[in-house]
């Protein structure tokens, strides 16, 4: 499998079009390969950032010499940012969870957690053990994780993003579970540094791929996901700073 990473800077006064134009990317829904796109706004102000799966790196390739810059002149979103990061790579390994798959993680999930770490020299191997044997079981077993993914997106740079069926299910495991993880990983000796990223995902960015997506979601259904994380969102800005593997 193939990770995404998309990190965009959006211009003040510019959110509504830039979100405008991330919903035209439901283009993608018919792209081969794709396994799916999530996305939404980190507690940054003006900061967008986007996940995007594929099946491997030749379906990336495929899209991105054939489609993606019609796609993107097509979205009209060129205005709204002032920067734009990505990074891409392999899925070094999965996180499983509750789920049992990525795509319906990525359809059924409300909230994403990014942990993009940059590693000391010589910890990858380690730190790769301690995320299957540390991190992955004890989210799992916490309740509300859907799946994951560590995605290696340079050689000393790991992204971890894990899929969450609501801010209450993550905010009860980084205050129950989270404390005594962190101790057995000892996060400092693989990690230089970590950036952290707690996203309630928007409903109109999710792109799925035609063989698990049922149609347009229900206006009922939206809005009742949008309400949740409106009661949410304290929550979330509460854990915006949290560290996980």
């Amino acid at each position: 499998m193939w990770g995404k990473w998309i990190d965009c800077r959006v211009r003040p006064g510019a959110q509504d079009a830039f979100a405008d134009g991330q919903r035209r990317w439901a283009a993608l829904v018919d792209q081969p390969g794709l396994v799916g796109q999530v996305g939404g706004w980190s507690g940054t102000e003006g900061r967008a950032l986007v996940l995007s799966l594929w099946a491997d790196e030749e379906a990336y390739g495929r899209f991105m010499r054939e489609r993606h810059d019609g796609i993107a002149t097509a979205t009209g979103q060129q205005g709204s940012w002032t920067a734009v990061q990505v990074a891409a790579g392999p899925v070094a390994q999965p996180v499983p969870g509750a789920a049992g798959s990525l795509p319906d993680a990525l359809k059924d999930a409300t909230l994403l957690r990014a942990a993009d770490c940059r590693l000391r020299p010589g910890r990858t191997d380690h730190f790769l053990e301690v995320q299957r044997r540390v991190w992955s079981p004890g989210m799992a077993a916490a309740g509300g994780m859907l799946e994951g993914a560590v995605t290696r997106l340079a050689v000393d740079r790991y992204l971890v993003t894990t899929l969450w069926t609501s801010p209450q299910a993550y905010a009860a495991y980084t205050a129950d579970a989270f404390p005594a993880l962190r101790a057995r990983a000892d996060v400092r000796a693989d990690v230089e540094s970590l950036t952290g990223h707690v996203l309630p995902l928007e409903p109109a960015w999710q792109v799925l791929p035609q063989r698990i997506h049922a149609g347009p979601r229900k206006a009922v259904e939206g809005s009742a996901r949008s309400v949740k994380k409106v009661e949410a969102a304290g929550a979330v800005q509460a854990l915006l700073g949290s560290a996980d593997g």
